[in-house]
C-alpha cells in the first residue's frame, strides 16, 4: 500500500504544511488508500523536503510529482473531463499557491507577533518538540526566507503578497459545489491543503482575516475538510 510521509498534523487539520496536506486531500478524494506516517525531520527525504510517498518500493517527492504518479498509476479519473482552460487555470493556480505558501510560513516563523502562538500551539499537540528544537528550525527558516526573498520584506509587503493570492482565490472559488463543477479535482484538493492551513489555524493573521471574511473560501475549506476527514 502508498505511504505518505508528511508533518504533523495540527489544530485538527492532517497535516501543517500545506503541500502535504494537498497530497493527503488529493489522495482522500481520489479514492486511493493509503498509510499516513507523522515525521518531524525531513533530512531523509527527496531532496529534503515533505512530503514523500512509497509506492511499492519507490520512493517520489514533490506534491505535483506525487499526484501525477497516482494519476498514472491507479489511472484516476479525477481530473479527466477538465478541458485545456481548466487544466491552465489548475497550473496556475498551483503556482500561485507556491507564493502563498512563503507568506503562510512567513506568518508563523518570521512574524514575532503570531509566531509565539504558533510555538505554543505545535508544543502543546506534539510535547516531544522542546522550545530549543523550536528555535533552531526557526533560525533555519529565517535562512530559507532571506534566500527566498520573502525574509527581507516588511511584514506589511509580505502580507500584500499573501493577499493578493487570497484574493483571487476568493474570485475562483465558487459559492456551492468547487471550483470545475459539482464535484472536486485535484485544484480543490491544492486551495484546500492552503486555506485549511489558515482557516483552521486559530492564530490571527492578517490572511485568516481574509479567509475568515470570505464566505466562499470558508465553506469550500469546509466542504473538502468534512470529504477528506471521514
Amino acid at each position: 500500500m502508498l505511504t505518505l510521509y508528511s508533518y504533523p498534523e495540527l489544530f485538527g487539520v492532517a497535516d501543517n504544511n500545506g503541500y502535504g496536506l494537498k497530497v493527503y486531500a488529493f489522495l482522500k478524494l481520489a479514492g486511493v488508500p493509503f498509510v499516513h506516517e507523522h515525521i518531524f525531520d525531513a533530512s531523509a527525504a527527496p531532496r529534503g523536503q515533505l512530503p514523500y510517498i512509497v509506492d511499492d518500493g519507490e520512493t517520489i517527492g514533490d506534491s505535483e510529482t506525487i499526484i501525477a504518479h497516482a494519476i498514472a498509476k491507479y489511472r484516476l479519473t479525477i481530473d479527466a473531463a477538465l478541458s485545456a482552460e481548466q487544466r491552465r487555470t489548475n497550473h496556475l493556480v498551483t503556482r500561485m499557491l507556491d507564493d502563498l505558501y512563503w507568506v503562510m510560513s512567513y506568518s508563523r516563523w518570521k512574524d514575532e507577533r503570531f509566531y509565539p502562538a504558533f510555538r505554543d500551539g505545535f508544543i502543546a499537540q506534539h510535547p516531544q518538540i522542546n522550545a530549543e528544537g523550536f528555535e533552531k528550525a526557526k533560525a533555519y527558516n529565517a535562512q530559507r526566507y532571506h534566500f527566498q526573498g520573502i525574509g527581507r520584506y516588511t511584514p506589511e509587503q509580505a502580507y500584500a503578497r499573501g493577499l493578493a493570492d487570497l484574493q483571487v482565490l476568493a474570485e475562483i472559488v465558487p459559492a456551492t459545489g468547487f471550483v470545475h463543477g459539482a464535484a472536486p479535482t485535484s485544484v480543490d484538493a491544492g486551495i484546500y491543503g492552503f486555506v485549511a492551513n489558515i482557516y483552521y489555524f486559530p492564530i490571527p493573521t492578517p490572511l485568516k482575516a481574509f479567509v475568515d471574511a470570505h464566505k466562499n473560501l470558508v465553506a469550500h475549506c469546509e466542504r473538502v475538510h468534512a470529504m477528506v476527514s471521514a
